[in-house]
């Protein structure tokens, strides 16, 4: 299968193209774009991948399934396209990093700024149908982005990896972290964030700082 992703990504997740789950993953997509109102729009499903080449990815940040309300979704995790208000956990986001490094929340909830500078915003879910959370979890990207994390733990080191809510700190066995930082916390979203646990972690700073030590050009948050 032919599929429209990054060159270096499409390298590395060549294999997973060839397989029988992605054939049927694919198929049911296609299907729910043409009989529902799904997010982000097709051509914004692989953006997290498109933005950040494989050799470049520097932070991992994982959500976990895309905004499924209209004009939020455009393919990368925790982002809302220019113009469109904060989700929750957002705002939270923007708080602690305001908090930690000091620096001005800002007026677009686009993260297309990180993505450029090495931060992989995935979603493990990349697609999502219209007013319903989770709905296309059941669908096998999940196999497909872990397998993306799999291609990082094993071909890349120095990274490091943002692990917010259960879910996602469920993905941690994946990663070496003698060679990787892993931050792990609760989830931004308010639910969890304002029982402590969020605020406070300083985590933007410590990823800044673990880049720097191993030469690489921190995060301009």
């Amino acid at each position: 299968m032919d599929v429209q992703i990054e060159p270096t990504w499409k390298q590395h997740l060549q294999g997973e193209f060839q397989k029988p789950y992605f054939a049927r993953l694919a198929s049911q997509v296609r299907q729910e774009y043409q009989s529902s109102v799904c997010y982000p729009p097709g051509s914004q499903v692989f953006s997290a991948f498109n933005l950040c080449p494989f050799n470049q990815v520097k932070v991992v940040i994982l959500g976990q399934d895309p905004y499924h309300e209209p004009g939020q979704a455009h393919g990368l995790s925790f982002s809302v396209q220019d113009g469109v208000p904060f989700p929750p956990s957002l705002q939270n986001i923007f708080k602690e990093i305001r908090d930690d490094l000091g620096t001005p929340v800002p007026t677009s909830g686009n993260l297309t700024r990180w993505a450029r500078q090495g931060v992989l915003l995935l979603n493990a879910t990349l697609t999502v149908r219209a007013h319903q959370a989770n709905s296309h979890a059941t669908l096998g990207w999940q196999t497909f982005t872990d397998a993306a994390i799999q291609a990082l733990a094993t071909h890349r080191q120095h990274l490091v990896y943002m692990l917010w809510g259960g879910f996602a700190r469920g993905k941690a066995y994946m990663i070496d972290r003698q060679h990787n930082l892993v931050l792990e916390s609760v989830h931004p979203s308010p639910l969890s964030a304002n029982r402590g646990g969020w605020f406070g972690q300083h985590q933007f700073s410590r990823c800044n700082q673990y880049l720097e030590q191993n030469g690489i050009t921190p995060i301009q948050w």
